[in-house]
């Protein structure tokens, strides 16, 4: 398994409460911006301490609007319904400039205690059954540090590391400093990856940038190693789709889909 370089956050925390990016949340597509994963995981960490932890956030969608800046992020959640079973929040993240740059909803279901129940029986891929690789994406448009770059990525064994559909395990870096993320904040920075896992080309052929998240959790992830298996589905069009099924070492947790834009290289 590949190391990670350094142990330094997604964010942190600007004296007037801003998020400021560090080098591991840099996406791939512009030196400046963020990838939208680690945005993701800020998002729902503002729903959660907006809902509380007698619910457990099940649904997330994000539209991504413009750019997320490295040089800081203003994120704030207000609660749209709360009632004994179900909680729905909405969450804005703008710029230092006070620019709208995405939008969330979230879906919070309170927590009950059932005992067992009939459920599938699905197995998922076998952490102990792994092999190094390079990060999906092998090309970025800019040579700063990155996401990638702070990632512990895994493949199973004789996987594909090529085009098209693939799994892999990832590991990433806490969202703040000093701070223990939730499980589904944690989740978000490979939820967000499924485009950049399956791609049908690489970058310096067909830019393939998502405009949206959705992810849907049955199940709070148990591992920090977590895992996507993803597929990614591209038309003539320029419009293009990205689904992944998520799992930890105890089998599958949830799915992840992402609308994509499809653009030739400059």
């Amino acid at each position: 398994m590949q190391p990670v370089v350094g142990e330094t956050a997604y964010f942190r925390v600007a004296p007037d409460g801003a998020f400021v990016g560090n080098d591991p949340a840099r996406g791939p597509w512009s030196a400046d911006h963020c990838h939208a994963g680690p945005v993701a995981g800020l998002i729902v960490r503002a729903a959660e301490i907006e809902v509380g932890p007698d619910k457990m956030l099940t649904r997330l969608t994000v539209d991504l609007l413009r750019p997320l800046p490295l040089s800081g992020l203003r994120v704030a959640a207000e609660t749209v319904r709360h009632t004994k079973t179900l909680a729905t929040t909405r969450v804005t993240v703008h710029d230092l400039d006070d620019t709208l740059c995405a939008t969330a909803t979230t879906m919070h279901l309170a927590r009950r205690d059932l005992g067992p129940v009939p459920n599938v029986a699905i197995e998922g891929p076998d952490l102990s059954q792994i092999e190094d690789g390079p990060f999906p994406i092998g090309e970025m448009r800019h040579d700063l540090p990155g996401f990638a770059h702070h990632s512990e990525v895994a493949y199973p064994k004789c996987g594909n590391q090529g085009a098209g559909p693939k799994t892999i395990w990832m590991r990433t870096p806490p969202l703040l400093q000093g701070e223990t993320p939730s499980p589904i904040q944690s989740l978000c920075p490979l939820a967000d990856c499924g485009n950049g896992i399956s791609w049908n080309a690489p970058t310096s052929e067909m830019g393939f940038m998502n405009t949206d998240l959705t992810v849907q959790i049955h199940r709070e992830p148990t591992s920090d190693w977590l895992a996507s298996d993803s597929v990614s589905h591209w038309q003539p069009s320029g419009i293009g789709m990205s689904q992944s099924v998520l799992y930890d070492t105890q089998g599958p947790i949830g799915t992840a889909l992402q609308t994509l834009v499809l653009f030739p290289p400059k």
